[in-house]
């Protein structure tokens, strides 16, 4: 956002869905792992998280409301948070990343995802757990915009609980 933008109204305008984070979220993407995405150690770089995410973030945008801008409106990122839980080292098969809703105010919403094998049970692991703050921008004036009534019905439709982030600020 640019300096001069004013901020995104941040008051939530719907009440809080309480589904337990430790279920899995109703959406989820598989999302390939790259060769390129691996650091010295072995390892996927934390840079590559954010890639990641916005892979299955674009997903589900196209899933939810059919993508990511119309004409001059967009989405932009205000802000992310990243947890990494466990080492995600690399492999052929994909990773799940679940996406869901948590919080939608007038011109941004939440988005938290959980990055885990996509095997799913109790053996399940969690690499590493993030949100996204998006916020609804006109990409011509350059300034945030109200959310528009099909986006927040097809958010309602995704909602979820908070991130359980270990340590939060």
């Amino acid at each position: 956002m640019s300096p001069s933008a004013p901020e995104p109204d941040r008051a939530p305008t719907s009440e809080p869905v309480d589904k337990p984070v430790d279920e899995p979220a109703d959406y989820h993407v598989d999302v390939a792992l790259r060769w390129s995405d691996m650091d010295a150690y072995g390892h996927v770089n934390n840079v590559q998280y954010l890639r990641l995410l916005e892979e299955a973030r674009v997903q589900a945008f196209e899933d939810w409301f059919g993508g990511h801008h119309v004409g001059d409106r967009g989405m932009v990122i205000g802000r992310s948070e990243i947890e990494y839980l466990l080492p995600l080292e690399h492999r052929i098969a994909p990773i799940a990343i679940e996406v869901w809703v948590t919080q939608v105010a007038a011109a941004s919403f939440d988005l938290g995802y959980r990055v885990v094998d996509g095997t799913g049970g109790p053996d399940q692991r969690v690499y590493a757990l993030a949100e996204t703050t998006l916020v609804a921008y006109d990409l011509t004036r350059g300034v945030p915009i109200r959310l528009e009534p099909r986006h927040r019905e097809a958010l309602d439709r995704h909602r979820g609980g908070p991130v359980p982030f270990r340590r939060r600020r």
